[in-house]
C-alpha cells in the first residue's frame, strides 16, 4: 500500500507539472492566433472604412457634375411644375453632396466614415474649400430665389450658375488628387500589416518547435509510464468480478420494472408494430379499445384494420407501402367499426431489428376535437369575412347614394334658382317697350340686378365643383380658395387659417372626399348658423391631419337629430352625407353643438395610412 501510495503521489505531480507547462504553452499559441486574428480584423475594417472613404470621395466627383447638370437643366424649364421638379432634385443633390463632404472630413456614423484623415488629405481639403464654398454659395441662392418666385427670369439667377460652373472644374481636380491620395494610403496600411504578419507566423512557428521538445515529448513518456500501469491495474480489475455479479442482479431487478411500464405504456399509448407489406405484428390494447376491437383479435393488413371505409383504407395503405427511411408524420381520417368518423395524427417510425428485415412503428394521436374545433373556427372566420364584406358593400352603397343626393341637388339649384332667374330675365327683356323711356329705363336697372344674380347663381353653382387648385396644388390650396370665394360670393365672413403650414398631398380621391366634406360643413353654415363668422381651420401631427369647421351661430340639439336622408332641405342630408365620406377615407367626424352656443364639426384622417381607395403620398 505504502509503495502505491508513493507511486500515485510521485504520477500526481509529474502530471501537474507536465499540464501546468501544457497550458502554459497552448496559452501562448491561443495568444499568438488571437493576436493575430485582432490585427487582420482590425486591418478589414480599416480597409472597408478605405474603401467606403474612396467611393463617397469618388462619388463627390459624379454628385458635382450632376449638381452643374441639374443648374443647367433651369435653363431649359419654363413650366413651374417643371421647374419645382428640378428645385428638388437641385436640393436633394446638393444634401447628399455636402453631408458626404462632411463626413470625408470629419466623420459620419450614418455614411460610415471615420473622419481621421493625414496633414496630406487635410491639406487638399483646405485647397478644394474656397471652390466647394463657392458652388454650396451659388446652388443655395439659385434655390433660395426659386423658392420665392418659382417663375423668376433666369438673368437674375445666371451670376450663381456661372459661379456654380467657374469652379467645378478645379474641384474635380482637387477631388482626383483626394481619391489618389486616399489609395495611396491605403497600400501603405497594406504592406505595413503583411510585415507584422510575417513577425507573428515566424513567433508561432518558433513556439511550436519549443513546445514539441520541451512539453509534448515528455508528456509521450509519461503516457507510456501509465500504460504499463494500466496493465497492471487490470490484474486488479479480475478481484470486481463479484461487485460485477452482484451489479447484474440488480439488472435483472430492473429489467422486470421495465416489463411492468411496458404493460402500463401499452395499456395508455395508441401504437402498433407493423412488417413492410402492412401486415399486423403488434397492436397495444388502449388502439384496439379505440377502433372498437372488444371481443375479436385484429389480424392481417393494417390499413384494413384501422378503417372500415374503402377509400381511406387505399390512402392509408399507400403511406404505408412508401419506402422511407426517416420517420413520416402526417394526418389521417379513419372510420371505426362502429361507423365513429376520428381523426388521427399519425408517425411512422422506421425500426432496424438486428438480424430482422425492418419493421414500421406507428404511433398514433386522436386530434378529432382540434379539428373539430379549427372547422369551427375556420366557418366563424368565413362569417366574419362575408359580415365585412356585406359592411363594406353596405358603405360603399350609401356613399354612392349621398353622391346621388349631392347631384340632385346641384340640379334642383340650377332649376330653382338659375332656371327661375333666366325665365325671369326672358320675361322681363320681351316686356321692355322702347317707346316708352322711363318705363323701358326702370325695367333696364331690374334687368342689370336680376343679371348680376344670375351670375352670382351661375358663380356659386360652377364653384361647387372640384377647383382646379385641389388638383394642382394640394388641399391647403383648395381649402383657401374654397373659403375665399364663398366670402365673395355671400358677403359672409369666412376665414381660412393653416395653422402648421401643412403642404402633404393625399391620394385624389382621399383629398376629393376632404374637399367635400368642409365644403358641405361651410355650405350649411352659411345656411343655417347665421352667426358673425365662419372659421375653417387646418393643422397636422405625425400620425393625423385635423380640419375644424366652426361658427359662433345658433348651432342645433344633437340628441333631436338622426343621422339619415330623410330631408333633402335639412341638415341631415348634409350630416349623413359627411359621415359617409369619412368613413370611405379611415376617417373620424366629430360634431359638438348646442342651441345658441355655435357649432364646431372635426375631421381627423390618418397620415400614411392605406385608405380603401388609396394612399397618402407624402407630408411635411
Amino acid at each position: 500500500m505504502n509503495h502505491s501510495a508513493a507511486i500515485s503521489s510521485q504520477s500526481a505531480s509529474v502530471f501537474k507539472r507536465l499540464s501546468r507547462w501544457y497550458l502554459i504553452a497552448l496559452s501562448v499559441i491561443g495568444v499568438v492566433f488571437i493576436a493575430s486574428h485582432a490585427l487582420i480584423q482590425g486591418h478589414l475594417d480599416k480597409q472597408e472604412n478605405d474603401s467606403r472613404i474612396v467611393n463617397v470621395a469618388g462619388r463627390q466627383r459624379m454628385l458635382s457634375q450632376r449638381l452643374s447638370k441639374e443648374i443647367l437643366m433651369l435653363t431649359t424649364a419654363e413650366e413651374p411644375t417643371k421647374r419645382q421638379e428640378i428645385k428638388s432634385q437641385i436640393k436633394e443633390t446638393l444634401e447628399i453632396w455636402t453631408s458626404s463632404h462632411d463626413g470625408l472630413k470629419f466623420g459620419s456614423e450614418e455614411l460610415g466614415l471615420p473622419g481621421v484623415n493625414s496633414v496630406s488629405v487635410l491639406k487638399m481639403f483646405a485647397d478644394i474649400q474656397p471652390h466647394y464654398d463657392a458652388m454650396v454659395t451659388g446652388t443655395l441662392h439659385i434655390l433660395k430665389t426659386l423658392n420665392q418666385n418659382p417663375l423668376v427670369d433666369l438673368s437674375e439667377i445666371e451670376p450663381d450658375m456661372d459661379l456654380v460652373l467657374d469652379h467645378e472644374q478645379d474641384f474635380l481636380h482637387g477631388m482626383d488628387k483626394l481619391v489618389f491620395q486616399y489609395d495611396a494610403e491605403a497600400k501603405n496600411k497594406v504592406l505595413e500589416l503583411r510585415k507584422v504578419e510575417y513577425l507573428l507566423l515566424f513567433f508561432a512557428l518558433a513556439t511550436l518547435v519549443v513546445e514539441l521538445l520541451f512539453i509534448f515529448r515528455p508528456t509521450a513518456l509519461y503516457a507510456k509510464q501509465n500504460i504499463q500501469q494500466l496493465v497492471e491495474a487490470e490484474k486488479a480489475a479480475l478481484s470486481n468480478a463479484e461487485e460485477i455479479r452482484e451489479l447484474y442482479e440488480v439488472k435483472e431487478k430492473s429489467v422486470q420494472e421495465l416489463r411492468a411500464l411496458n404493460f402500463a405504456v401499452d395499456q395508455a399509448a395508441l401504437f402498433a408494430s407493423i412488417r413492410l407489406d402492412g401486415s399486423l405484428i403488434y397492436m397495444s390494447e388502449k388502439l384496439k379499445l379505440f377502433l372498437g376491437y372488444r371481443h375479436k383479435k385484429p389480424m392481417g393488413q393494417f390499413a384494413e384494420i384501422m378503417t372500415t371505409h374503402e377509400g381511406e383504407q387505399q390512402y392509408l395503405s399507400q403511406i404505408i407501402r412508401t419506402p422511407r427511411s426517416t420517420i413520416w408524420t402526417g394526418e389521417v381520417s379513419i372510420t371505426s367499426l362502429n361507423g365513429t368518423k376520428h381523426w388521427l395524427e399519425l408517425s411512422i417510425v422506421p425500426v432496424n431489428r438486428s438480424g430482422i428485415q425492418q419493421d414500421y412503428l406507428i404511433l398514433c394521436s386522436d386530434i378529432s376535437a382540434r379539428k373539430k374545433t379549427e372547422k369551427a373556427l375556420q366557418q366563424l372566420n368565413e362569417e366574419k369575412f362575408e359580415e365585412r364584406f356585406r359592411l363594406q358593400k353596405l358603405r360603399s352603397l350609401h356613399v354612392v347614394e349621398a353622391q346621388e343626393n349631392e347631384r340632385k341637388r346641384i340640379a334642383r339649384d340650377m332649376h330653382d334658382g338659375i332656371g327661375q332667374m333666366l325665365t325671369a330675365l326672358k320675361f322681363n327683356l320681351e316686356s321692355v317697350n322702347p317707346e316708352k323711356p322711363e318705363r323701358a329705363r326702370e325695367k333696364i336697372t331690374s334687368l342689370k340686378q336680376l343679371a348680376s344674380n344670375l351670375i352670382k347663381g351661375v358663380r356659386i353653382a360652377t364653384f361647387n365643383l372640384t377647383p382646379p387648385e385641389l388638383t394642382d396644388y394640394g388641399l391647403p390650396s383648395a381649402l383657401a380658395k374654397l373659403c375665399s370665394e364663398l366670402k365673395k360670393l355671400t358677403s359672409e365672413p369666412i376665414l381660412f387659417e393653416n395653422r402648421t403650414q401643412f403642404q402633404g398631398r393625399f391620394d385624389p380621391i382621399v383629398e376629393t372626399n376632404i374637399y367635400r366634406i368642409t365644403q358641405e360643413a361651410v355650405n350649411n353654415a352659411i345656411k343655417y348658423s347665421e352667426g358673425s363668422y365662419i372659421l375653417v381651420t387646418l393643422s397636422h401631427s405625425r400620425d393625423l391631419v385635423s380640419i375644424m369647421v366652426e361658427d359662433d351661430g345658433k348651432g342645433f340639439d344633437q340628441n333631436q337629430v338622426v343621422i339619415e336622408p330623410q330631408d333633402p332641405e335639412g341638415t341631415n342630408l348634409g350630416l349623413s352625407f359627411m359621415r359617409e365620406r369619412v368613413a370611405y377615407i379611415n376617417g373620424r367626424l366629430f360634431i359638438r353643438s348646442k342651441s345658441g352656443e355655435g357649432t364646431r364639426i372635426t375631421v381627423n384622417i390618418p397620415i400614411s395610412t392605406e385608405s380603401k381607395e388609396g394612399r397618402m403620398l407624402g407630408n411635411t
